[in-house]
């Protein structure tokens, strides 16, 4: 039996266990083990959401056991201490955990440069915890200061400083910018008493992004009302302030450090080679230059690819690359094949500023491309989501869906609120029941006709090909008869004085008459057998869909239902302008009309909690939370 242990649940631990659960799933001989110290993956890229309040605290929570579902990796929670490499062990407090291969991705902490003062007296955002108390803190400072008459302690108490100008500075301060908006409303606050300072070393913000993007982001951050203190000499933090030397201090009551990160404690105590800080040295394939059987993950990577000057990067593509690969690695070992090198393309960097705007140098890793604004949050949006696609499934995109376009306060989306407006189900009421009871009416009012005569065709068009005269005859009993095949004729006099059915292009047109020719016409122009059973099947489905929508039962089947059935009876030139009505309402009617006082408040509760017991589905995502 081999024992593959991967320790640390973040971005390349998740990506690699998943790799791992596919390659060897038909091994029977090996076990994968991923431990953390949380039963949680956590987003990091999206804690500033959670922490200014944009989206809810669950939302960059991945629970472990749902991402590992069905799959062949054992999720074990524990906080590792030590490891000895000699004997392949992991040790915690009260455990052991033996390993034939270890893939270490435990991750980063932030580091503080020696600076007196930093962790002592300022908040951290790098974990999912960090994010809800800075959230905490910050709405503290606007409710306590909101009683504080003083004007010098209101003003520390409303001055918030981030140190740090990379990307998640710069997007935390970004947010805060939107926070503080509501937090005044909230708070009776004049939103120029707050102060908003984003503070850096360095000469310049982002520096990893092209002089262009970095104007525009600092362009953007200024009209925010958003103060920038760049090449600042940061020598000291204390409880009410940053120090920047010669006498100078930004004073302020919170002080966020986001100026940089370290190998996690664990690796900074392990007896392998290390760069940087606290990085451990691999080779190209990952592996330990030390230990053949131990692979590196994500951030805790050093690796200088061949021709480049400098290691890889620490950003989230880095672990989604290398995951894949030292699975490969891993799998190829047990089975005596050949290893692959790291060979990483990465495809650019984002960052948003606030919650409708953002700068991105994307593209191919030879030939890169500056957007700004809503093509750069759409960048964002659709990556975001396609990591969680392959994390997750569908269950987290649509999470994620929710929070970030459908679900969100004070239009904080880069589409604005015009997604996010809801409406209660209970005004869709009186609409839902008068299509159900047209439906049930035209169903009940047909049925006679097609039990007492079943080859008498009406809700079918006469053949094209058919003898002309017969052929408009029967046309204008058609429409007579149904026109939209769902009470959407008017009376008609006479097949002479037939309603006017709703233009068809002609291209669609063609293609209809060609489908049908093949299943419902005969050669000398009469129906098919098929025909009949069609028209049977039309009657009893208008029937089924009134009384669904009446009682409210699968409601969003029955009027997607309605408008489905709408396009295929204006496809076959039998729609009257009325048909429209019943398109439009349909559409209406598709979201959670039957949740009020409809059966779809019993039954699809019921329903989705069997739905998830299904292990495919489990194992696919297949649900919604």
């Amino acid at each position: 039996m081999k024992k593959i242990v991967v320790l640390g649940g973040g971005y390349g631990g998740v990506v690699t266990s998943k790799h791992l659960a596919k390659l060897l799933k038909k091994d029977k001989d090996v076990e994968i083990q991923l431990i953390d110290r949380n039963p949680y993956h956590t987003l990091l890229t999206e804690l500033h959401e959670v922490a200014a309040n944009r989206a809810p605290e669950d939302s960059v929570k991945i629970e472990l056991k749902k991402i590992f579902a069905g799959q062949k990796v054992d999720v074990v929670l524990d906080s590792i201490d030590n490891i000895d490499f000699n004997a392949k062990e992991l040790r915690s407090e009260q455990n052991t955990y033996k390993y034939d291969y270890l893939v270490i991705g435990s991750g980063c902490k932030p580091t503080f440069f020696g600076i007196p003062g930093a962790e002592e007296h300022a908040l951290t955002l790098w974990s999912y915890e960090d994010a809800v108390r800075l959230k905490e803190q910050v709405r503290r400072m606007f409710s306590e200061a909101a009683k504080v008459k003083n004007p010098a302690k209101r003003r520390k108490m409303l001055s918030f400083v981030v140190v740090g100008a990379g990307f998640t500075g710069v997007e935390l301060v970004g947010e805060l910018a939107e926070f503080r908006d509501e937090l005044c409303k909230e708070f009776f606050i004049d939103p120029s008493e707050v102060r908003l300072v984003v503070a850096d070393m360095a000469p310049k913000i982002l520096p990893i992004l092209p002089d262009k993007l970095i104007e525009k982001a600092a362009k953007r951050l200024r009209k925010m009302n958003v103060e920038i203190v760049t090449s600042a000499k940061i020598t000291g933090v204390t409880p009410s302030s940053v120090q920047l030397g010669e006498g100078q201090e930004l004073e302020a009551d919170t002080i966020v450090w986001t100026a940089g990160v370290e190998g996690s404690e664990l690796v900074g105590k392990l007896d392998v080679k290390q760069e940087g800080r606290k990085r451990i040295v691999t080779n190209d394939k990952l592996q330990s230059v030390d230990h053949e059987d131990v692979y590196i993950v994500g951030d805790n990577i050093f690796f200088i690819p061949e021709g480049e000057t400098r290691p890889v990067p620490q950003m989230v593509e880095n672990a989604e690359q290398a995951g894949p690969l030292i699975a490969h690695n891993i799998h190829a070992d047990i089975h005596g094949k050949p290893k692959k090198s790291y060979k990483p393309g990465f495809h650019g960097t984002m960052v948003c500023i606030g919650s409708r705007y953002g700068v991105a140098n994307v593209g191919l890793p030879n030939k890169m491309f500056m957007l700004t604004g809503f093509m750069a949050m759409l960048s964002k949006h659709m990556i975001n989501m396609y990591y969680l696609f392959t994390v997750a499934g569908f269950a987290k995109v649509w999470t994620y869906m929710m929070h970030e376009f459908f679900h969100v306060n004070n239009r904080r989306s880069f589409l604005g609120g015009h997604f996010s407006k809801r409406s209660p189900n209970f005004w869709l009421l009186p609409l839902r029941v008068f299509v159900g009871y047209k439906w049930l009416e035209e169903g009940i009012d047909k049925l006679p006709k097609i039990l007492k005569d079943p080859s008498n065709i009406f809700l079918i068009p006469a053949a094209p090909h058919a003898d002309a005269v017969s052929a408009a005859s029967e046309a204008a009993g058609a429409v007579t008869e149904t026109v939209d095949a769902q009470a959407a004729a008017s009376a008609v006099e006479s097949a002479s004085t037939a309603v006017t059915a709703l233009p068809v292009p002609g291209f669609i047109k063609s293609m209809v008459n060609g489908v049908m020719d093949i299943f419902f016409y005969t050669p000398d122009g009469g129906y098919t057998a098929l025909a009949t059973v069609f028209q049977f099947f039309m009657v009893f489905a208008e029937i089924a869909i009134g009384i669904m929508l009446i009682v409210g039962l699968f409601t969003a089947v029955a009027s997607a239902a309605t408008v489905a059935l709408g396009v295929m009876i204006w496809s076959s030139s039998m729609a009257s302008s009325e048909m429209l009505w019943y398109m439009t309402a349909g559409v209406a009617l598709i979201g959670g009309s039957g949740s009020m006082f409809g059966l779809d408040y019993y039954v699809l509760p019921w329903l989705k909690k069997q739905w998830k017991r299904i292990p495919l589905v489990r194992r696919w995502y297949l649900y919604t939370e």
